[in-house]
């Protein structure tokens, strides 16, 4: 089953999931600046991947940049993969 396929409802159903909410959940990190990279990489993507309208276009040209930067300013404390295929059992729902 395509993780498209579930929906936030279904999720909380199945697994028994409360969702809550909080107000200024990262009021006490200060603001991290951002590289020059960042911002010239930012300013040229994000006009095209909202004019190709994906989630794939989005994830590609807005967000995978901006976690490699935050990868880098934590020095490689955070872990990013891409393409791994996560297969749930569909008997599931």
């Amino acid at each position: 089953m395509s993780y498209s396929d579930f929906t936030l409802e279904a999720v909380k159903k199945n697994l028994n999931l409360k969702i809550s909410t909080r107000d200024n959940i990262f009021a006490e990190f200060a603001p991290l600046q951002i590289s020059d990279y960042l911002q010239e990489a930012l300013a040229y993507n994000v006009p095209f991947a909202l004019a190709s309208n994906t989630e794939k276009s989005r994830s590609e040209m807005i967000i995978t940049p901006i976690l490699l930067e935050l990868t880098k300013k934590k020095n490689q404390e955070i872990s990013l993969f891409s393409g791994v295929e996560f297969n749930v059992d569909s008997s599931q729902g």
